[in-house]
C-alpha cells in the first residue's frame, strides 16, 4: 500500500477523530473559562474564605499531571459512587485542569489594572462587584487574551490524553488505523499535522482577538 492509498483509507477515520477532538476541546474551553473566571474572582475578593480554597485548588490542579486527574475522575470516583461516561469524564477533567491555568491568567490581568481605574469606578458610585464587572474585567480581558489563548490552544493537544479512557478522538482513531494497516510512521505524522493545523487556526483567532481588544481600548 503506497502513501496515497494509505492516507485515502485513513482520511475518513482521522477526520472523524478530529471532529471528536474539536468537540472535546471547545467543550473544555467553555468549561475552563467558567471555572477560571470563578477562581480568578475568588482569588482577588477580600475574603480569606474564598482566597484559600481557590488558591489550594489552583495549586493542586497545576501541581498534578492531567493524566492522573483523568484517571481519578474516570477510574477513582466510581469507588465512592460517582461515575461518568468516558466523554463526560474527559471533558470534566480537561475543564477543571484548564480552569486552574486560565484563572491565573485572569487574576494576573486583573491585578495588572491600575488602582486609578478602581478609584474611578468607585468615584462613579459603583460597588466592588460593579467596579469589577464594568470597569476592571473588560480591560483585564485584553491583557489576558495571549496567555489564555495559549492555555486553550494546549487543550487541542491535551485531548489526546483522553484516549486512555477509550474516547475515540484523533489519537485513538490514528491507533485504530495503525492496528489494521501496520503503518505507524506516516499515520502518526498525519495526526501530528492535523494537530498542528488546528493549533494554527486557534493562533489566528488569538491574533484577531488581540487586534479587536486593542481597537476597543484605543477607541
Amino acid at each position: 500500500m503506497n502513501l496515497v492509498e494509505l492516507l485515502t483509507l485513513a482520511a475518513p477515520i482521522l477526520l472523524k477523530g478530529t471532529g471528536y477532538t474539536l468537540i472535546f476541546a471547545f467543550a473544555a474551553m467553555f468549561g475552563g473559562l467558567l471555572v477560571g473566571f470563578v477562581l480568578a474572582v475568588a482569588r482577588i475578593v477580600p475574603s480569606r474564605w474564598c482566597n484559600i480554597p481557590a488558591a489550594l485548588y489552583v495549586s493542586m490542579m497545576r501541581g498534578t499531571p492531567l493524566l492522573v486527574q483523568v484517571f481519578i475522575i474516570y477510574y477513582g470516583l466510581p469507588s465512592i459512587g460517582i461515575s461518568f461516561e468516558p466523554l463526560t469524564a474527559g471533558v470534566l477533567a480537561l475543564s477543571l485542569n484548564a480552569g486552574a491555568y486560565i484563572s491565573e491568567s485572569l487574576r494576573g490581568a486583573i491585578l495588572g489594572i491600575s488602582r486609578g481605574q478602581w478609584s474611578a469606578g468607585y468615584s462613579l458610585g459603583l460597588n466592588y462587584g460593579q467596579n469589577l464587572y464594568y470597569v476592571v474585567i473588560p480591560q483585564a480581558m485584553r491583557l489576558a487574551v495571549p496567555s489564555m489563548s495559549n492555555t486553550l490552544i494546549s487543550l487541542i493537544k491535551d485531548t489526546s490524553l483522553v484516549s486512555v479512557i477509550t474516547v475515540t478522538e484523533l489519537l485513538l482513531a490514528t491507533k485504530d488505523v495503525i492496528a489494521t494497516t501496520f503503518q505507524p510512521l506516516p499515520l502518526y505524522l498525519a495526526a501530528a499535522f492535523i494537530y498542528w493545523m488546528l493549533s494554527l487556526c486557534l493562533e489566528h483567532i488569538q491574533r484577531r482577538l488581540e487586534r479587536y481588544f486593542s481597537r476597543t481600548v484605543a477607541t
